[in-house]
């Protein structure tokens, strides 16, 4: 599933190629994604793009009458190609530009969504989503102050978009690894300072994936293959009954919240 670098990385590839250019047309031809397309989608013709941004996994394009809102589920991509590019299977959605660029949406297992916001609105997606990692309302204070009311484990808490949005599965696991802090600790048993290492690494993290992502991740105007998943450097994360690569033990995988977690019973306490 694209996680939060590799839809901030889709926002800064699309971006160059849509930003300030006018909507001529909007094709869709499979209407039921996760939620029907609404039939606002449309209203996105004849209107510039304006700006595109990113709340959580959700990549938002902005105009003067409204958004249009995506979301990449579990399958689904976006790559920038010239009208005369044959549509693939499993391509249910074009964004047709004044320049000749088409923002093409795929997506096999139809898991993603797209969704409409009008004007001075806030989409029932977007309203309870708690504060972006790597910005200054994630901050100790905040975070410590969470922890304190949470009794889940640690884990399953930095997974909580009401908490903090866009710490998937990968990123919880590498940002507690980094941290020494055991995932299956309840979160309210955690000290400040414990509180504060795995904030710091939660946002040295993703910023990481991000830059790594925004050198190593496919053009997103070729037209031979959509952009995937970009080669990161994760010390844990699918590394189950490895080697540890601090101490030497052998990594330990569980279900926490239903989800593969790889931890080292050693370092992470």
């Amino acid at each position: 599933m694209p996680e939060l670098p590799e839809v901030e990385v889709s926002r800064m590839g699309i971006t160059p190629h849509l930003t300030s250019h006018r909507v001529t047309d909007v094709i869709l031809r499979h209407h039921q994604l996760r939620w029907p397309i609404p039939d606002e989608l449309q209203l996105l013709k004849g209107q510039v793009i304006r700006h595109i941004s990113r709340r959580a996994k959700y990549l938002i394009l902005e105009t003067d009458i409204g958004s249009a809102i995506i979301h990449l589920g579990m399958s689904g991509s976006l790559r920038v190609v010239n009208q005369a590019t044959p549509v693939a299977k499993h391509d249910h959605v074009d964004v047709v530009m004044d320049n000749g660029k088409v923002l093409r949406y795929n997506d096999p297992r139809r898991f993603g969504a797209w969704l409409w916001q009008d004007l001075g609105t806030e989409h029932a997606v977007l309203s309870k989503l708690g504060p972006e990692p790597l910005q200054d309302d994630f901050n100790l204070e905040y975070f410590y102050q969470k922890l304190q009311k949470k009794k889940s484990v640690i884990k399953q808490m930095i997974m909580d978009n009401s908490v903090v949005v866009g710490v998937g599965n990968i990123y919880a696991n590498e940002s507690l690894f980094s941290a020494k802090i055991d995932p299956r600790r309840p979160a309210n048993q955690l000290s400040k300072a414990e509180a504060s290492l795995l904030l710091d690494e939660i946002k040295t993290i993703l910023a990481k994936a991000i830059t790594q992502g925004g050198t190593t991740l496919k053009d997103f105007t070729q037209a031979d293959g959509k952009p995937g998943y970009f080669v990161q450097q994760l010390q844990v994360y699918g590394q189950g009954g490895k080697p540890c690569p601090v101490c030497g033990e052998i990594l330990e995988q569980v279900k926490i919240g239903q989800r593969a977690t790889v931890f080292c019973a050693e370092c992470q306490k």
